[in-house]
């Protein structure tokens, strides 16, 4: 199975490096939610534009934005 972003060999629904992403992007949230009362899909976007935000998060967070997730 493929990686649904990058085409690479996937664990799941993702290769390592976008799994891994997942994995902090969710644990995170909880985080900014109680600090900033933001949405999943704000959260997401912060991640996406923020610069300091490796490229595999935010292939992710687009990618999660696009479904609708």
């Amino acid at each position: 199975m493929k990686c649904k972003i990058c085409n690479r060999e996937a664990i799941n629904e993702y290769c390592e490096l976008h799994e891994k992403a997942n994995k902090n992007i969710v644990e995170k949230y909880n985080t900014w939610k109680k600090a900033l009362d933001i949405s999943w899909k704000e959260y997401l976007n912060e991640i996406a534009k923020n610069p300091y935000t490796g490229s595999s998060a935010k292939e992710l967070a687009e990618h999660l934005m696009k479904k609708g997730e």
